[in-house]
């Protein structure tokens, strides 16, 4: 793990704190999602009391790619048709999106960032099913908010994260690797300071911080996201910077039953899911 310089962990201390904080009703959301007790109507009483995630739900239902045989206007109706989890999974991208700044000055595609994000978490979730002991909904989550010290960076150190991808594109070196040197520290890191300020369980602060390079660790849900990430990159879904496709190490083709490309095979068509991505980021 890098060291960090004491002025360099002010720095991201400071910018972690100037993000907002996470929703209590999507951290409430999340609490539901962990509870194995927890029934349909319990997540509807949480979203029916938050209007800007019951608004943003019903619009996404409501939308042409799901051609539901008529308007949906509740959210009980909504987890009828749709199902607990995938409402689940969209109140968690609507926190997710209502995190990101409308701009930043590190020239940052936050659009194409969002696509390759719910592209990501929603390719963990396939593979979490592939594995003994990963949670598919921590996959989601993992996968959901695996690049997010990227939106810190940009948001609250463009000079030097734009510095970065330019690095990064003209060196043919993947962006943590440009980070790193361009800044002392990637965007991994920053990711996990600030999934660890929002409360987030222990092994999800794990998954994002050790997610890349020597200090990839072996464990399945890691494994899951460390996969669809290189899956999403490798097939254009989203971009959030950093189109260097990783092949899988011996560790995490191990654990997901083949190499990347054996691996894209054996999920089958994913433009189904991308479709749903690009819904979901458009709310």
């Amino acid at each position: 793990m890098m060291e960090m310089s004491p002025e360099l962990t002010k720095k991201l201390t400071a910018a972690v704190d100037g993000m907002p904080a996470f929703p209590k009703s999507v951290q409430r959301v999340l609490e539901l999602t962990r509870d194995v007790n927890s029934t349909p109507k319990d997540l509807v009483e949480v979203i029916d009391k938050d209007p800007v995630l019951t608004v943003k739900i019903l619009k996404v239902v409501n939308s042409a790619y799901y051609s539901l045989p008529k308007q949906i206007t509740s959210v009980g109706h909504a987890v009828v048709y749709l199902g607990f989890n995938t409402i689940k999974n969209l109140a968690l991208s609507i926190a997710a999106i209502g995190m990101l700044p409308k701009s930043n000055e590190a020239g940052f595609d936050g659009q194409q960032y969002l696509l390759h994000s719910l592209a990501t978490a929603a390719i963990a979730k396939q593979l979490a099913l592939k594995v003994d002991d990963a949670d598919p909904m921590d996959c989601f989550i993992a996968g959901l908010l695996h690049d997010f010290g990227k939106v810190v960076l940009a948001q609250f150190m463009p000079k030097e994260f734009r510095a970065a991808l330019q690095g990064s594109q003209e060196h043919g070196i993947s962006l943590h690797l440009a980070l790193r040197s361009t800044l002392g520290v990637d965007h991994a890191v920053v990711g996990a300071m600030l999934v660890e300020k929002w409360r987030f369980a222990p092994h999800l602060v794990e998954t994002i911080r050790h997610q890349y390079g020597p200090e990839l660790a072996d464990s399945d849900m890691i494994a899951c996201v460390f996969g669809a990430n290189q899956i999403s990159k490798k097939l254009h879904f989203g971009d959030a910077g950093n189109s260097l496709v990783e092949e899988f190490p011996p560790a995490v083709a191990k654990r997901l039953g083949g190499s990347l490309d054996e691996v894209i095979a054996s999920l089958g068509d994913l433009t189904p899911l991308f479709e749903e991505a690009q819904i979901f980021s458009k709310i």
